[in-house]
């Protein structure tokens, strides 16, 4: 079964990905890797659940977000690469999760991420990881998600 298939299993329509907003490139494939910039919780042009992780968004509605946005860079992949079943093995996800002081569970947002990209990719979707809490996102977003691929 491909990957897209897996994700309309799951409910998941890809979309076409937002464009590049700034001085740099969506995604970059050198030598069979792919560097995926930061992906936004983007729906139908709106940041899902904006706000703060811990004080006006709440864990539940984060990991929703989380969701969103790897939906968003899933949907990248897929236009830059053309086929999600180039992707060969993804080894690392970094997600930024805007966080009011005294949250601590960066973690638990970061695992929707994670468990997708497994549920899609099984063994392959296998990554690295980290969860930064930070102060402030683009656009007032939750997370922002970027990830590093070996592709074919």
């Amino acid at each position: 079964m491909s990957a897209l298939d897996r994700l309309r299993d799951l409910g998941i329509e890809l979309v076409a990905p937002p464009p590049a907003v700034g001085s740099y490139v969506p995604t970059l494939v050198v030598d069979g890797w792919c560097w995926v910039s930061g992906m936004l919780p983007l729906a139908d042009g709106s940041v899902v659940h904006p706000g703060i992780v811990g004080a006006d968004v709440g864990l539940e509605e984060a990991r929703e977000a989380a969701r969103v946005a790897t939906s968003v860079l899933l949907s990248r992949l897929a236009a830059d690469l053309g086929s999600l079943d180039r992707i060969e093995q993804w080894v690392s996800l970094t997600g930024y999760v805007q966080s009011a002081p005294g949250f601590h569970d960066q973690p638990a947002v970061m695992n929707a991420a994670s468990d997708l990209v497994v549920e899609v990719f099984g063994p392959a979707g296998r990554h690295t990881r980290a969860a930064v809490g930070v102060a402030a996102l683009p656009l007032a977003a939750p997370v922002e998600i970027a990830a590093v691929l070996r592709v074919r």
